[in-house]
């Protein structure tokens, strides 16, 4: 019996160990054992000592929902650092093209010329930006570094209008300026390794508003930069991670309890599942949970669950402006950071030799 009872007492304390290793706990008003303990010599009789072999084992990477602009996948088996560093280089880091210039002929229009080259620098272009190289200060420009674009518009009145009609789009030429409006001036043999042409992500974003007797006229040239420069340069609207939510039922919960215990996350969470002529709820999609801990405001059920996320299971969000896919930045930000690694190791061996 005391063989037993020791065996039971050492695997709780096993468990415990597992969840402090690799487990962020989560009570009602704090987060617990955020940081990562996991070095080596820590922990008697386990080996965190890192190697290639056992970080290769470990990693994976899981894409769960994919489009043009939109990409969600899993990073697991990863520390903090190495998933911020991924989040940081794909917002500051990986280039894009983006209007630096603006050379205005003519702007008649209400809005100020540095406020119109501004909004005019934050339309995303839908161009690879690989296919060009970064234009030096002083530097002419030239088709490798440089993109043009040709804005020459002017509002007129309408010639034949209903005497009642009152929306500027039906009395008015022009009124609204938008992306499409903005035509690409090849520069050199572009027009030969660019045969699809290159224009905005989108068609109707709207620029200004012009009046009959007021016109633009410019001309646009895009150069090739990265976030940590000037924003317009970002490749990404957003990117972002999580970790992976873990929800522990400790005791079962059924009837009207589970009903609670449900409406406590996020639709799709828990589910009510019939178990030996019961009704009982049943976790099925910890990934939708938003952690708002709610079930821990019921008394009932404080020692029923455990909210836990796991450590080094990452769910990115990433999504793209629409220069390039977003599986397509998150290579870009692997190349980008083993850049670095390699400068980095090429000091350590200066200062080792």
């Amino acid at each position: 019996l005391s063989f037993f009872l020791s065996l039971s007492l050492f695997l709780i304390r096993m468990a415990h160990l597992e969840e402090l290793r690799n487990k962020v706990h989560l009570d009602i008003n704090k987060v617990r054992n955020t940081e990562d303990t996991r070095t080596p010599g820590t922990y008697a009789k386990y080996d965190d000592t890192w190697s290639f072999a056992k970080f290769r084992k470990s990693f994976r990477m899981d894409v769960i929902e994919k489009t043009e602009r939109t990409a969600e996948f899993d990073l697991i088996g990863i520390d903090t650092p190495f998933a911020n560093a991924f989040r940081r280089i794909l917002i500051a880091e990986v280039p894009t093209m983006a209007v630096e210039e603006v050379f205005i002929t003519n702007n008649t229009s209400i809005m100020q010329d540095e406020v119109l080259a501004h909004r005019l620098g934050l339309l995303p272009i839908a161009v690879d930006p690989r296919l060009f190289e970064e234009r030096a200060k002083g530097q002419a420009p030239s088709e490798r570094n440089t993109l043009q674009f040709r804005l020459k518009i002017k509002c007129k009145k309408q010639r034949k209008v209903s005497a009642d009609a009152t929306d500027p789009e039906e009395l008015y030429m022009n009124s609204k300026v938008y992306s499409r409006h903005i035509e690409w001036d090849p520069i050199g043999s572009q027009r030969q390794w660019l045969p699809d042409g290159v224009k905005f992500v989108e068609d109707d974003i709207l620029i200004n508003i012009l009046r009959p007797g007021q016109e633009l006229d410019m001309m646009l040239h895009a150069v090739k930069g990265i976030g940590s420069d000037h924003a317009k340069f970002s490749p990404v609207a957003t990117a972002s991670y999580r970790l992976m939510p873990e929800i522990k039922i400790l005791q079962p919960i059924t009837g009207s309890e589970a009903e609670k215990f449900k409406d406590c996350f996020s639709p799709g969470v828990v589910e009510m599942r019939e178990i030996q002529g019961r009704y009982e709820a049943v976790v099925v999609a910890p990934r939708k949970d938003t952690c708002t801990r709610e079930v821990l405001r019921h008394p009932e059920f404080t020692d029923k669950v455990r909210l836990l996320k796991v450590r080094d299971h990452f769910i990115f969000t990433v999504e793209s402006t629409g220069a390039l896919e977003p599986l397509v930045l998150l290579r870009e930000a692997v190349k980008i950071l083993q850049k670095k690694c390699e400068v980095v190791r090429k000091e350590l061996d200066i200062l080792t030799s």
